[in-house]
């Protein structure tokens, strides 16, 4: 039987090609946002991307640094990442297999941490945040990029649901309040936080995950049978596309 991080490496090995050229992946507001926020920094900052999937937030905020490292549990993305830096001219993008929750880097390494669409799959969000402040130097800054859980419980538990059948190593969108909280709890201090609608296609959403045929059945009929409230909450449409929301939060280091 498979551990969670082995889970997460087989869902996610053979997908990294996908993850690539996903649309929802490679751009978005949230990209632009945090590329304006890290302008902040200083040239010969570092940077630590962890959960970097397929790098595009390591491809997007690598001009503003010196030496930007991706970190990923799945040696295919890492892969990935390191062909698609090389042919976008980023040559100060390397990479470390590694999980959130252990990051094999000394104590205050790096200038900032980052994540985008990683933490959801985390087994230990709250040791990985104690992780990342850890290899983060005083006055260093987190940024974090999650999709969002919602914070009406009858919304979310639904929004919960379609993620697990759809991909077996989710574990939990998290809700701006419950991140308010980690965030605080690990010792950061939030500076900026802001949100945006996020549309999931369906059949892209599940395709990209190479979701089985059964479950998609499963997904398509929890989206057509749920309460107003529900399908309100996530805007579900005809054909079982919906919108959640993306959050970013920025927050400080003390020292």
């Amino acid at each position: 039987m498979r551990n969670h991080t082995q889970t997460v490496v087989a869902q996610f090995d053979p997908k990294a090609q996908a993850y690539l050229t996903s649309a929802v992946h490679a751009a978005g507001p949230d990209l632009e946002h945090a590329q304006q926020l890290v302008q902040r920094l200083g040239p010969q900052s570092t940077l630590l991307d962890v959960g970097c999937g397929a790098g595009h937030l390591g491809f997007a905020l690598a001009p503003c640094f010196s030496r930007v490292v991706a970190a990923d549990p799945s040696p295919a993305m890492l892969d990935t990442v390191i062909a698609a830096a090389a042919q976008r001219g980023l040559p100060q993008i390397e990479v470390q297999q590694a999980v959130a929750e252990s990051l094999p880097f000394p104590v205050g390494s790096f200038d900032l941490v980052s994540s985008r669409y990683s933490a959801h799959h985390w087994r230990d969000v709250p040791a990985a945040l104690r992780e990342m402040r850890r290899v983060a130097r005083p006055g260093a800054m987190l940024l974090l990029i999650d999709l969002m859980g919602d914070e009406n419980p009858l919304v979310d538990t639904h929004l919960q649901a379609v993620e697990l059948l759809r991909d077996p190593s989710h574990v939990r969108d998290y809700s701006p309040s419950q991140w308010r909280v980690m965030l605080q709890q690990a010792g950061f201090e939030l500076q900026q936080e802001a949100f945006w609608p996020t549309r999931m296609q369906f059949s892209s959403w599940v395709e990209r995950m190479h979701t089985a045929p059964a479950s998609v059945a499963v997904i398509r009929a929890l989206l057509a049978n749920a309460a107003e409230e529900v399908r309100m909450g996530l805007a579900v449409e005809a054909d079982g596309s919906f919108v959640p929301h993306t959050g970013l939060f920025w927050a400080r280091v003390p020292g």
